[in-house]
């Protein structure tokens, strides 16, 4: 990162004291400090906006803090095999504590293996704001041999991350990232948006239709929250699938529909 000037200086030290803010990638937050105070915000005001901001596309997820040392410890005394109980009860109860995530449990091997039957077993995955989705890997359709690479704003999520993939034996890299900015270094079967475009939008409008040409994946899997995180529809399916729509224009691309209670999904073969 970059030296910033005083002023962004001193917001991303004010905002990274906060608990919830201290890991997110501090490029990011220099990017919202420098943006908010080229609109001529005072100081406490621009960290109120940041923060606003750094809360709706990540920290407002987390239902609980995740202490990840402890999730360190309890790995360390569980199988290796992702597919046996006592790793897939360790998976379900941490991924309670992401609301995105805790949403597609009722169904989440039914999500997958739907979504994915078409090109399974997947070979190779990149899971772009990825959350704690990784967590779901014994519930994925996968070959033997997968490839697993994601990343994220939160650099103690994506470390636990990689410690969780690297024992389970899964060849794979997690890294902190600002997606309005990343280079992809490789190409995957399948990269992952999911309920992520949304929430990209709050950092960068426009940034959807970016991704879209530039992620380095022979198919997306794309996902759309059907309810607000306090249990609201609002018409957000009809919104969702009409941005969904209008992002597909003028691209001949093959797209699968698929629908369940909590969430609408999109395999996009480019």
């Amino acid at each position: 990162m970059d030296t910033p000037n005083p002023q962004v200086a001193a917001v991303i030290e004010a905002i990274s004291k906060k608990a919830k803010y201290r890991a997110i990638l501090p490029d990011l937050i220099a990017s919202l400090a420098a943006e908010e105070l080229s609109k001529g915000r005072k100081f406490k005001d621009a960290i109120k906006e940041v923060s606003s901001r750094l809360h709706q596309v990540g920290a407002a997820y987390f239902t609980a803090m995740a202490d990840y040392a402890a999730w360190h410890t309890e790995l360390a005394n569980l199988p290796t095999d992702m597919h046996s109980p006592q790793v897939k009860a360790f998976c379900l109860k941490h991924m309670q504590t992401h609301s995105s995530i805790q949403e597609r449990l009722p169904f989440i091997e039914e999500f997958f293996h739907t979504t994915l039957a078409s090109i399974a077993p997947v070979e190779s995955v990149l899971d772009l704001a990825c959350g704690l989705n990784p967590l779901a890997l014994p519930w994925m359709p996968l070959a033997g041999n997968v490839q697993y690479y994601g990343c994220d704003i939160f650099s103690d999520m994506t470390s636990f991350l990689n410690s969780f993939t690297g024992y389970l034996g899964v060849t794979g890299n997690f890294s902190t990232c600002d997606l309005t900015r990343l280079q992809f270094p490789r190409c995957t079967q399948i990269a992952y948006l999911l309920k992520t475009l949304p929430c990209l939008e709050q950092l960068e409008k426009g940034i959807s239709e970016r991704l879209l040409d530039t992620v380095p994946a022979d198919y997306l899997l794309i996902s759309y929250p059907i309810r607000s995180l306090g249990g609201r529809s609002k018409g957000m399916g009809k919104t969702y699938e009409n941005q969904f729509e209008k992002l597909m224009e003028g691209r001949n691309w093959q797209v699968m529909r698929f629908e369940f209670k909590t969430e609408l999904a999109f395999l996009v073969k480019k």
